[in-house]
């Protein structure tokens, strides 16, 4: 079975003198790159209207129209995982994601993912490109994710998040007291040293991130923040640039470190606590099908609701 895809973008200025296989992974987000050259090559990825090659040059302005045809994706198995569903229609599906649980199998896990979930919660997905999936979260960052189940619904979707019209907030505890919110514009790419990091990059891809103090404790600040950009690790890397890492974040944590006088059963929970402290708690875009603005909030998850008490309990303690 095969779905007929049409799509077009046109090549902003920004872009001028990227490879057009660079170019068309970036405008068209939800295929890999050798998917888009195969697709070049083929003729079915076409620049105004002419087939090219991928190593040919953008200079900007230019219409890529795509018109290809999309074979099930039979390479992953449905698993039946289950799914924390917020909402579902005929187009969108929304999902509150644990932390631990991996959106897409990869090398290290090929299976037991979120994507493995949805083919088995919705068997479609199999004729939707990643099954749907148009953005992600980190393995052990929980909270709410947005999934397209149809072609229609998908080209929507990952257009709102390029215009960034799609609002993401978060929630996170970080180490060390923040005196006052802002936002932090700054770009990020890997890391010049280790491939498997990101950092803030003056050759990085832009980035924005807006935070607000939600509550400060003696070493700690509960942070409130709005992503403009969905760069990999955003708010961990941009967190930790400022010098505030988010507690538990093996990658860009830092040395632990542990409030002076604070109780044992604290030092222990900040000690072994499982993973970053980071949860997408609200979610909003507009509906594909029906032009309606819908938001949804997801509450946070009992391990950071620990963490927060064991924080406020400190300062209470400690008066």
């Amino acid at each position: 079975m095969s779905q007929t895809l049409e799509a077009q973008q046109r090549v902003p200025d920004a872009m001028a003198g990227l490879r057009l296989d660079q170019a068309a992974a970036e405008l068209f987000a939800d295929f890999s790159r050798e998917r888009l050259k195969g697709w070049i090559k083929a003729g079915a990825l076409t620049v105004d209207g002419t087939p090219a090659r991928p190593r040919d040059k953008v200079y900007g302005g230019e219409r890529l129209q795509l018109q290809a045809e999309l074979e099930d994706d039979a390479r992953f198995e449905p698993e039946a995982i289950p799914l924390d569903v917020v909402f579902e229609d005929d187009e969108v599906l929304v999902i509150d994601k644990p932390a631990g649980l991996v959106v897409h199998p990869a090398a290290g896990n090929p299976d037991g993912t979120l994507l493995n979930a949805l083919l088995h919660h919705c068997p479609a997905l199999a004729a939707v490109p990643r099954a749907g999936i148009v953005h992600r979260l980190d393995k052990d960052t929980s909270g709410l994710m947005v999934v397209a189940k149809t072609l229609m619904a998908q080209t929507s979707l990952v257009e709102q998040l390029q215009a960034r019209s799609v609002s993401r907030e978060y929630d996170a505890v970080s180490v060390g007291v923040m005196t006052a919110g802002g936002t932090l514009d700054a770009p990020i790419g890997r890391h010049p040293r280790d491939r498997k990091r990101q950092a803030v990059n003056a050759s990085g891809k832009p980035a924005v991130t807006h935070y607000r103090v939600v509550e400060r404790f003696r070493a700690h600040t509960h942070v409130r923040c709005r992503l403009e950009t969905g760069r990999t690790h955003q708010i961990r890397v941009h967190l930790a640039h400022l010098r505030y890492p988010l507690v538990g974040d093996p990658v860009y944590g830092g040395r632990l470190k542990l409030p002076r006088g604070g109780g044992e059963a604290l030092k222990a929970l900040l000690r072994e606590f499982p993973r970053q402290a980071l949860h997408a708690r609200k979610l909003a875009f507009v509906h594909p099908g029906s032009g309606e603005t819908l938001t949804f909030r997801a509450p946070l998850p009992d391990d950071i609701l620990l963490l927060l008490d064991y924080l406020r309990d400190d300062v209470e303690t400690l008066r």
